[in-house]
């Protein structure tokens, strides 16, 4: 990343300071002041905001929103935004901060943050605007998401929904017993066998996406792998919901896959419980690694993801 794009958005304010992420230069690590966030919190319980009317009523979300932005200030809401629509990085990390464990306070907050980026798009797995979800020690699901000890390939949000899913919040609400189960992820520039798959002659061709049971989703979707935006390529892709038609076609998107899932730029993010990852759904990839064996292995997060909104 380029000199002038990195002091372009790191800066220290009075409530929040923008800080290279310590395991990458192209994530961003925010750290909020403890009483900007201790305040917000308390407005929104004074105010009797509940996650159950944030999901009931969905101008409130843009509300917390002004809310967090009021009292953190010095534009926390125009750099965030920044950050996420900046091709060179395209994703931040941030958190509570310890100022609160509820996890109701977490789906506020998170809500407030993400509300700056855009507007969520409804999760049909959840029925509601976010989802939330467990991975265990057993499950008997019929995809990846939940399943513990196997690898979670690197994909995009949004494959197989006809409407536009250019961001993605994973926050950590609950773990316990786990180790491994990292964040996996894969930023498209930093992907050494990028030209090669962009220019294939099926990059551009069109795939069909079908969702499995558990996601209540019973349309299919035509998509292609790559497309451009602002003259750049971005991507969408998910290997378990592809159905290729020849075996020319699966081959491409095998061989794409494990070219991802073996190159050496690929992050394998380090998420405390109360912090979060924003990142862009057009040209970051994300996955899961697997989790040692425990036969009491629990972690929750919670997924927003949505469309920008000029």
């Amino acid at each position: 990343m380029s000199t002038l794009v990195k002091e372009s958005f790191l800066q220290v304010n009075t409530n929040y300071a923008v800080k290279e992420h310590p395991q990458t230069e192209r994530l961003y690590h925010i750290e909020i002041r403890g009483e900007a966030i201790r305040n917000f919190l308390e407005e929104v319980k004074d105010k009797d905001i509940s996650v159950q009317r944030l999901e009931y009523t969905p101008y409130e979300r843009l509300i917390v929103a002004s809310m967090l932005d009021d009292h953190i200030g010095d534009n926390f809401g125009q750099v965030i935004r920044g950050i996420i629509h900046d091709r060179e990085t395209g994703g931040f990390t941030l958190g509570l901060e310890g100022v609160s464990k509820d996890t109701d306070d977490y789906v506020i907050f998170a809500t407030a943050i993400s509300y700056h980026i855009g507007s969520s798009n409804f999760d049909a797995m959840s029925g509601k605007y976010y989802a939330r979800f467990t991975v265990k020690d057993t499950d008997n699901s019929d995809s990846y998401l939940r399943q513990a000890y196997r690898l979670f390939t690197l994909h995009t949000d949004g494959t197989f929904v006809d409407e536009p899913t250019d961001w993605l919040l994973m926050m950590k609400m609950v773990e316990e017993n786990a180790v491994g189960g990292e964040s996996r992820l894969l930023h498209l520039d930093d992907w050494k066998e990028l030209d090669k798959f962009y220019h294939h002659p099926l990059a551009k061709h069109t795939f069909t996406y079908t969702a499995p049971p558990s996601k209540n989703v019973t349309q299919t979707v035509d998509r292609t792998t790559f497309f451009k935006q602002n003259d750049k390529p971005c991507i969408c892709y998910i290997d378990q919901f592809a159905y290729p038609e020849t075996i020319e076609e699966a081959k491409y998107l095998s061989d794409l896959s494990e070219s991802m899932e073996t190159d050496e730029a690929v992050i394998e993010l380090e998420l405390p419980v109360g912090d979060l990852v924003v990142i862009n759904n057009l040209f970051w990839l994300h996955g899961r690694a697997a989790f040692e064996k425990h036969p009491d292995l629990n972690r929750e997060l919670m997924r927003q993801r949505g469309r920008f909104v000029n």
